[in-house]
C-alpha cells in the first residue's frame, strides 16, 4: 500500500496566500520526511468563496523542496486546455522531479470554468479524449498532425518530453459510469473520487471491470483512491475537529454543482452525518486502519491519496494529522 497526500490549498477570502503557500510547501516537505510516496493538488479556476494556487506552480515547487515524491496532477481539467499547452508542461514538470510525475486528468463539472475557456459541459466528453490523444501522440510521436473540434497541431512537436517513456502513467479521475469507462480504454487506472459511497463504489467497480474485459486489458498495478481522512482518540473526537472545515468545503462543492453529476442517490445532503456515512475515514487509529483494509480488500486498491486539510483548518492541526497517519496507522494497514 502506499500512500500520498492530496494538498487542496484552498483558503478563505483574505488571507494572506504567501504564508499559505509557504505552509502547503512546508506539508510537502514533512511529507517527505515521514515517508509518504505521494503529493497531489488539484485545479479549479474561479474558485470562490475561496484562494487557489493553480497546481503546476505549486507542484514545479514541490518538486524543488522534496525531490523524493512523486507529484500527481490531481486533476487537470483537460477540455479546459490546448494539448500542446499541456504536453509541454507536463513534459517538463516530469524533467523537473526526475520522473516520477502522474498525469491525473478530469473532465470537470462547472459551467463558469468552462464558458470561461469557450467551451461548454456537453462538449467536455470529446474535448477531453481529443486532448488526452493529441497529449499521448506528442509524447509518444516526433511530429504530430492532428485536426480536433477545438485545435489544430501542424506538423506540431513537445519541446520538452517526459523523462519517463514512453510517458508518465495516466490516472483519469471519473464520477460517472461513462468517465469510468473512459478511463478503462485511455488510462493507465481509473482514479477514484473520494466522495462516492461504499455501494456506488461496488457499482462502479464492476462497470470498470467490465471495460477492462472490453478492451482487453487487465486490471492495474496501482488503483489509486482519494479519500477525506481524519484520526483521534475516538470517531466523536474526529467528526468534532474536521467537521467545521469539511463541512465548509462540501457546502462550497454543493453550490458549485458536484453532486450533479455524481451517480443518482449520491448526492451531497445538508446533513453532515449523513454526508460523511460510508464517505470518509474517521475514527481513532485502529478505526481508520480497518476502514483502508476494507477498500484495499474489496477493491483492490492499493494507493491512497488522502485529505486531511481543509478550508479554515490550522496547519499546524494537518501536520498532527500527517504524523498520526505515518506513525500510527500506515504501518498497521501494510503490515495487515
Amino acid at each position: 500500500m502506499r500512500f500520498g497526500l492530496i494538498i487542496r490549498g484552498q483558503y478563505p477570502q483574505g488571507d494572506d496566500m504567501r504564508v499559505r503557500l509557504r505552509e502547503d510547501l512546508e506539508a510537502a516537505k514533512r511529507a517527505e520526511q515521514l515517508g509518504y510516496d505521494v503529493v497531489a493538488k488539484g485545479s479549479h479556476y474561479s474558485s470562490y468563496p475561496f484562494q487557489y494556487i493553480q497546481q503546476i506552480p505549486y507542484l514545479c515547487q514541490v518538486a524543488m523542496v522534496a525531490p523524493k515524491l512523486r507529484l500527481c496532477t490531481g486533476v487537470v481539467l483537460l477540455p479546459l486546455h490546448s494539448p500542446l499547452h499541456v504536453a509541454e508542461e507536463l513534459g517538463s514538470l516530469d524533467v523537473m522531479c526526475d520522473g516520477k510525475l502522474i498525469f491525473g486528468a478530469g473532465i470537470g463539472y462547472r459551467e463558469v470554468e468552462f464558458a470561461a475557456f469557450g467551451s461548454t459541459q456537453k462538449q467536455s466528453g470529446p474535448r477531453f479524449e481529443e486532448c488526452l490523444t493529441a497529449v499521448k501522440r506528442l509524447w509518444s510521436e516526433e511530429f504530430v498532425s492532428m485536426q480536433a473540434s477545438y485545435f489544430k497541431l501542424d506538423n506540431a512537436n513537445c519541446t520538452t518530453l517526459p523523462v519517463q517513456k514512453p510517458m508518465p502513467p495516466v490516472w483519469i479521475g471519473a464520477n460517472a459510469n461513462v468517465g469510468i469507462r473512459r478511463a478503462a480504454r485511455m488510462a493507465d487506472a481509473w482514479f477514484i473520487n473520494p466522495h462516492n459511497k461504499i455501494d456506488t463504489l461496488a457499482q462502479q467497480m464492476e462497470v470498470y471491470k467490465r471495460a477492462l474485459d472490453a478492451c482487453g486489458k487487465p486490471f492495474p498495478d496501482e488503483l489509486p483512491m482519494a479519500r477525506e481522512v481524519f484520526v483521534a482518540s475516538s470517531r466523536a473526537e474526529a467528526i468534532r475537529l474536521a467537521k467545521p472545515s469539511l463541512e465548509a468545503k462540501y457546502k462550497a462543492y454543493k453550490d458549485w454543482g458536484q453532486d450533479k453529476v455524481m451517480p443518482s442517490g449520491d448526492a451531497f445532503s445538508g446533513d453532515f452525518e449523513d454526508l460523511m456515512n460510508d464517505r470518509f475515514l474517521f475514527g481513532s487509529p485502529a478505526e481508520v486502519t480497518e476502514q483502508m483494509l476494507l477498500l484495499q480488500r474489496r477493491f483492490g486498491v492499493n494507493t491512497m491519496i488522502l485529505g486531511i486539510h481543509w478550508v479554515g483548518m490550522p496547519a499546524s492541526l494537518a501536520m498532527e494529522q500527517m504524523q498520526l497517519l505515518a506513525e500510527e496507522v500506515f504501518p498497521a494497514v501494510r503490515s495487515a
